[in-house]
């Protein structure tokens, strides 16, 4: 089976609704992907099949819970996962893909260029080095991550730039419940409040094999202070 095929079923069979353009886009992402990680380390993950699932589907399992004409950052968003298959299924979003490694953010202009995302803009810098970039905290209707760091620390990179009644959405492979817990005092401190758990389960159509996803939705009650989020050690070393 030829990867369009592939990534035309996959999405089928886990229910994601897909125009041609939009596998077209997905398919010379993938040859863009698969090219350059050559070079870069973009990804360990290169079988179409598993890209479909893991990264595309995966990338695009909520697609329908962004409001329409919203903002949204993609912190740490390495080869554009989920920043890029949304902006390719969601023109209607402002999507700003923030990365610390220059080689990623060029990769990834070559990916906004080639596919014509004109709703998408990147940022090479460090989340919390975002206003030294012209971003604003309290900026964005959605900041999300994708396997990033745990939630605790997770939620002092992503909550400050949420704005009122904004949301912070953290895709997770495992069950969440621990990591929440453990973030209870972080996500009170930053502003923010738990909303929910999101599951999902995506299925392979080579296999079968089922692949189980938790997204969790942290709702922004209040302003975050002003000393967030603190330089990257101080993150790392002292996690609220």
């Amino acid at each position: 089976m030829d990867v369009k095929s592939i990534i035309k079923n996959t999405l089928q069979t886990n229910n994601i609704s897909a125009t041609e353009s939009q596998i077209d886009q997905l398919l010379k992402y993938y040859n863009l992907l698969i090219e350059f990680n050559k070079n870069i380390n973009l990804t360990a993950i290169t079988d179409p099949y598993d890209v479909s699932l893991k990264h595309f589907a995966d990338s695009l399992v909520n697609i329908s819970y962004y409001k329409e004409n919203s903002t949204l950052c993609d912190i740490g968003t390495g080869a554009g996962f989920p920043g890029i298959p949304i902006a390719i299924f969601r023109p209607d979003l402002q999507i700003i893909l923030v990365d610390s490694l220059l080689k990623r953010i060029n990769f990834l202009n070559i990916v906004i260029k080639e596919l014509e995302l004109n709703n998408t803009k990147t940022i090479h810098t460090r989340a919390q080095e975002l206003p030294q970039n012209g971003i604003s905290r309290e900026t964005f209707d959605y900041v999300i991550a994708r396997a990033v760091a745990k939630l605790n620390i997770l939620t002092e990179y992503c909550l400050p730039f949420v704005k009122l009644k904004g949301e912070m959405i953290a895709f997770k492979a495992i069950s969440p419940e621990e990591e929440i817990l453990a973030a209870n005092q972080a996500i009170s401190k930053l502003g923010g409040k738990f909303k929910e758990i999101q599951t999902f389960s995506l299925k392979n159509t080579q296999n079968n094999e089922l692949l189980e996803r938790k997204i969790i939705i942290i709702g922004k009650t209040k302003e975050t202070p002003t000393n967030y989020p603190r330089l990257k050690n101080k993150i790392l070393t002292s996690p609220l």
